[in-house]
């Protein structure tokens, strides 16, 4: 059997070292772009840091908006996106093909969003137990109004409001909504991402549409 030895760009078969510097490096960049999935997958698990930025080009708004709908403050959503990154380049190496590299990395935008999400109640509650107390501590703000690229709302109390709904959802439904309704992914796409099959996908979107309606309902009553 022949030996796979992965992604090797040639620059030479371009006339690379006819150009200066800059040039070498962006027609390096070029070739990267021109990897499929399975080739980009080899350069990144050589550690080839063309590749690597070549994923960060790629992935970056999904990694954000996807972050941004979950925790729902855009500094946070910002920092954690850096920390998917970093965790993408750690772990690339034992990622098996055995799903698409995207439902890979959204699942751990996932991972790393509900865990803040915890981390900043469980300080929240500690502030509020300090603040009983008499304790300066510093305690977590409270959630502010945002704008998120995948809700389009003229009315920004309108989007406060909705983006507050989606936050008391229990977490399965806030997950599942935040990837239809703000990352536009299908049912199926939702089943790989959160292992799950798409009946069980399909009845979480309902639930939660059930209690948005509810939510927002009991606002609009009492407005």
């Amino acid at each position: 059997m022949r030996r796979h030895e992965g992604i090797k760009p040639d620059c030479r078969l371009i006339g690379i070292d006819c150009f200066p510097f800059v040039g070498r490096l962006a027609l390096i960049f070029f070739q990267f772009r021109l990897l499929n999935e399975q080739q980009l997958i080899i350069a990144l698990q050589q550690g080839q840091e063309p590749a690597f930025a070549r994923l960060v080009a790629d992935y970056q708004p999904m990694v954000y908006n996807t972050v941004l709908g979950l925790v729902q403050q855009a500094e946070d959503a910002e920092d954690l996106a850096q920390e998917v990154f970093i965790k993408v380049h750690q772990s690339i190496s034992s990622f098996k093909g055995e799903s698409k590299l995207s439902t890979w990395i959204y699942r751990i935008c996932i991972t790393k969003s509900l865990d803040y999400v915890k981390y900043r109640q469980r300080k929240k509650r500690f502030g509020f137990i300090h603040s009983i107390f008499g304790s300066k501590e510093e305690t977590v703000p409270q959630l502010a109004d945002f704008h998120h690229p995948g809700v389009q709302l003229a009315n920004k109390e309108r989007a406060a409001l909705l983006f507050k709904a989606i936050h008391l959802l229990p977490e399965n439904q806030r997950v599942a909504f935040v990837l239809q309704k703000l990352e536009g992914l299908g049912q199926m796409d939702i089943a790989a991402i959160m292992k799950q099959s798409e009946g069980a996908v399909e009845s979480l979107l309902q639930r939660a549409k059930q209690n948005l309606r509810k939510s927002l309902g009991e606002y609009y009553q009492s407005s």
